[in-house]
């Protein structure tokens, strides 16, 4: 009878705790590069904000900074509160993708840290070289170096269902709410146009998007400009994420922060360079 009680005891006290950590509510901070006012930002605010026990929280760049890595400006940073439609949306940040997720993280999540991440979603995709350029990636990566999961999600320019892209962005936000998120790794997460055949996960590899917009000045101060040229070049390397996404297939990267070459670190060691005095 005594042990019988106590199995009862160890159950109810087992039930508590799982109804107890069930009910926890998690913590999103959502971010992006191209501005607090994009619709791409608003729609995945909405489709994060329907999941259960979630508090979805919007800190995002007042303007748009693409193409801005993971730098940040230095100086106090002005920070406005951002109206949608009559209501209270998040917080416009007068700075970098990056300084809007360090706002986020250091000052609304000073009291209740943030479980996870989500930077996107992005007009224009982020695969291969191009991630090491972009300011949604960029966001994430700030999080991951203030030790916090991240996902970067982002869509070709034209030719997608925003809505969907919110509710596949979802789905592994309910995965890491569940089961916990990798630690030091972001997934990319980059949607093409048209019709979808499946989804693939792929290292980041490849350049396709060529651009530039140069003005060049004299010592008369005539300009000549440089018009911006947006080229995209087919991958050939079906094992890239680049391939896989001009293929119709979602892709799913993981990114970490290191870039070395481990395979010349022993080659650069005999090089046996000397201290100069």
């Amino acid at each position: 009878m005594i042990k019988i009680y106590r199995q009862l005891i160890l159950l109810t006290t087992l039930c508590i705790c799982s109804a107890s950590l069930s009910a926890q509510t998690y913590r999103i901070l959502i971010s992006n590069d191209d501005g607090i006012d994009s619709p791409l930002l608003a729609a995945l605010q909405q489709e994060l904000a329907k999941l259960p026990n979630v508090d979805v929280v919007v800190s995002a760049p007042n303007d748009n900074q693409s193409g801005s890595s993971m730098s940040s400006i230095g100086g106090p940073t002005v920070v406005d509160r951002y109206y949608r439609d009559g209501s209270f949306f998040g917080y416009a940040v007068h700075g970098r993708p990056s300084n809007a997720v360090m706002f986020g993280l250091q000052v609304l999540g000073r009291d209740d840290a943030f479980d996870l991440v989500v930077s996107g979603i992005n007009r224009g995709a982020n695969v291969g070289d191009v991630s090491h350029a972009s300011g949604t990636i960029g966001a994430a990566m700030r999080a991951l170096y203030l030790g916090v999961p991240a996902i970067a999600i982002s869509q070709e320019v034209e030719g997608v269902n925003t809505e969907a892209s919110a509710k596949f962005a979802a789905q592994l936000v309910v995965r890491y709410q569940r089961q916990g998120a990798p630690e030091g790794v972001l997934i990319s997460i980059n949607i093409p146009a048209g019709e979808l055949r499946g989804v693939a996960v792929r290292p980041m590899g490849d350049s396709y998007l060529q651009t530039g917009s140069f003005e060049l000045i004299d010592e008369s101060g005539n300009r000549q400009t440089y018009e911006r040229e947006r080229i995209r070049v087919p991958s050939t390397d079906e094992s890239t994420d680049t391939y896989a996404y001009q293929q119709g297939y979602i892709t799913l990267t993981p990114l970490k922060f290191d870039w070395t070459a481990h395979g010349l670190i022993d080659e650069v060691k005999s090089w046996d360079l000397q201290l100069v005095d």
